[in-house]
């Protein structure tokens, strides 16, 4: 089947157009189901940036299941996952009246474990909560075709009970489990093996593609081709998968793990016991050790500390210890086995973050109130995402609305080792110069300055005023919108969803229900959100989306394009910065009949010559630094008499 004839199909005189109702033809999204099927055919890698209401969904759903290929899709959450296997993907299959198989495949954890699920249940739990929660999963157990957690809608999915009955890929027995004939993530695999048209998400293709490279085995079956929605959040991911990491979580797991897995071995709790407890009691302490310290740093930080320096080196030497015990254990117990395994891995990666010095990895750690982890990560990522797409022998397929700067994808291509991709940008089908104006409020400090915040909020509250609510206020720090919220709360007629006061999916529930409320969020609610009509009618950026200044693998990257003769504000810094701006202002038009206005604080994007280069990259919508602009805006239009 040709481009044209894939085309034709989301035309006006095709099969959507005759059976989906308020399905509308859009030229855009023919063009670019054309150049996938294009790209599936000649197995080429394309980049594709279709703005937002093109239907870039049906626009590579149509090609993968005619091309009669094996086609892996994969999105940005498992959020989206789902909606494209449950909504989207149905739909679309019934439209063509298409044969192929599908299958839905995620990561090990979002799997009930039925092993884990019977030593949890036998260890019991005193917490009377999670002994609720437990005996509800053990009730759905019964019953669950899939055993994917999101099924269990009522419990949490940050509950402490969900560890304990899920596997991991270090404590799975593999073939020797028990309960190996009945594991789903076993059956999500097998009908993925079978499918034509798997639906993942990066995290998991990614940590496949990571566990292939060191030899360990797959998750993801050979494909055709690979389709990455929301690609623009592949270079960030991949630096979380090619990295060697060891965090506290990991070794307390695997402590409790061993305690747990030698209570069938006669003498083994006694010989573990004092080795698991010095572990335990080493990892709190250095966690401790480390609070002077900043939230993250790079590596030299905890070796210039020498309370942390020598916990640490106690540490590496009680994980050897341990590792070594378990050698001998193993030998008694599969379960013991497997826990030596991941002991003797963590040891091993420990001592190899701890001493290596390698030029080509940026070593760091980072703290959370109750852990740590340690890091490195490779600076270089371009090198193994093009090794890994050599490999495959498939049509690699990248799109998103924002993939490039300006209309140029050279900044995107370069982080993926991309060399001469074919490219696609079409424009959205939306009216921006008649649904939207962008507004630059005046006289506004630098960002820097003590105030800024608060001239912020006092900038936009007229604005809020003429929407009457209805907003997105978007920050690029939690303290500044920890400070908005406080200058807000009580002083305005609109009700306030604050980020942080209840989860992100209950937020948005009770923000569309009001109808007129003001959200406000950092870096999650800058992207994946989606609010269609009235109920969001102004977004607002407080600051131009740099990234944080600590990153540490951030600091040792732009060093390293310096070195090379890269300008690496103008050759990373502003290019990252403009693809976040792009996802924020995203959030304002997400419809044909929407209308709103997108409120850009930081002056810099009138003063810098780089500020330019943002303006150019937004949708194409009036600017204008007037207030009396905004209030004509949503002025009610007067009936003529």
């Amino acid at each position: 089947m040709t481009a044209s004839d894939v085309a034709a199909i989301l035309g006006a005189e095709g099969p959507f157009a005759r059976e989906v109702p308020g399905f509308a033809p859009r030229e855009a999204q023919e063009r670019m189901a054309g150049a996938v099927a294009t790209a599936i055919e000649d197995r080429d890698v394309l980049i594709a940036e279709a703005g937002t209401g093109t239907g870039k969904t049906f626009a590579y759903l149509v090609p993968a299941l005619m091309s009669g290929r094996k086609v892996i899709i994969s999105t940005g959450t498992k959020a989206l996952q789902d909606q494209l296997f449950f909504r989207d993907l149905p739909r679309v299959h019934a439209v063509l009246g298409s044969r192929a198989k599908t299958s839905l495949l995620k990561g090990r954890a979002n799997y009930l474990c039925l092993y884990r699920l019977d030593q949890a249940v036998r260890e019991g739990n005193p917490d009377r909560q999670l002994a609720s929660q437990l005996s509800a999963i053990r009730a759905w157990s019964a019953r669950t075709r899939r055993g994917d957690r999101m099924e269990m809608i009522d419990i949490p999915e940050d509950s402490p009970v969900w560890p304990r009955v899920t596997s991991t890929p270090e404590n799975c027995l593999g073939t020797e489990c028990p309960f190996f004939d009945d594991c789903h993530v076993v059956k999500a695999r097998r009908e993925a093996m079978e499918a034509d048209i798997v639906v993942v998400n990066h995290h998991l293709l990614m940590a496949d593609l990571a566990l292939k490279q060191e030899g360990f085995g797959e998750i993801l079956p050979c494909a055709d081709a690979f389709i990455l929605d929301e690609a623009h959040q592949i270079p960030e991911l991949a630096g979380q998968f090619f990295s060697q990491s060891v965090s506290a979580r990991q070794m307390t797991d695997l402590a409790q793990d061993a305690l747990a897995e030698a209570q069938g071995v006669t003498g083994a709790t006694s010989q573990l016991l004092e080795p698991v407890e010095v572990v335990q009691d080493l990892i709190k302490r250095l966690r401790l050790a480390m609070d002077p310290l900043p939230a993250r740093g790079p590596f030299g930080a905890l070796d210039r500390d020498e309370t942390v320096h020598e916990l640490l080196g106690e540490l590496r030497d009680v994980m050897a210890a341990l590792s070594d015990l378990l050698s001998s254990l193993g030998e008694r117990s599969r379960g013991l086995a497997n826990v030596f395994e991941r002991a003797q891995m963590l040891s091993l990666r420990l001592d190899r973050i701890a001493e290596e010095h390698s030029a080509a990895d940026v070593r760091w750690y980072e703290t959370w109130p109750r852990g740590f982890a340690l890091h490195a990560t490779p600076l270089d990522l371009a090198t193994p995402l093009r090794a890994m797409r050599m490999a495959t022998d498939a049509a690699w397929i990248h799109t998103s609305a924002t993939l490039s700067i300006a209309g140029d994808f050279a900044h995107f291509a370069r982080q993926l080792g991309i060399e001469d991709p074919q490219t696609l940008h079409v424009e959205s089908p939306f009216d921006y110069p008649r649904q939207a104006l962008a507004y630059l409020p005046k006289d506004l400090p630098d960002p820097a300055a003590r105030d800024y915040t608060d001239r912020v909020v006092a900038a936009i509250r007229p604005v809020l005023d003429a929407s009457d609510g209805r907003a997105f206020l978007l920050f690029t720090s939690h303290r500044a919108l920890r400070r908005a919220a406080e200058l807000l709360e009580g002083r305005v007629p609109w009700p306030l969803f604050v980020q942080g006061t209840a989860p992100r999916h209950r937020l948005l529930e009770e923000f569309r229900a009001s109808g007129r409320g003001v959200l406000l969020g950092a870096a999650s609610f800058w992207e994946g959100v989606d609010v269609a009509g009235e109920a969001l009618s102004v977004v607002v950026i407080d600051k131009l989306p740099f990234a944080m200044p600590d990153d540490p693998v951030l600091q040792a990257r732009l060093e390293a394009l310096e070195e090379a003769g890269i300008n690496p504000f103008m050759g990373w810094q502003v290019p990252t910065a403009v693809i976040a701006l792009k996802q924020g202002a995203g959030r304002l038009i997400r419809d044909v009949h929407d209308r709103g206005v997108l409120v850009l604080c930081d002056p810099r994007l009138s003063t810098k010559g780089y500020g330019r280069l943002f303006l150019a990259s937004l949708p194409p919508m009036p600017r204008t630094r007037e207030l009396a602009d905004v209030t004509a805006f949503f002025a009610p239009v007067s009936s003529p008499t």
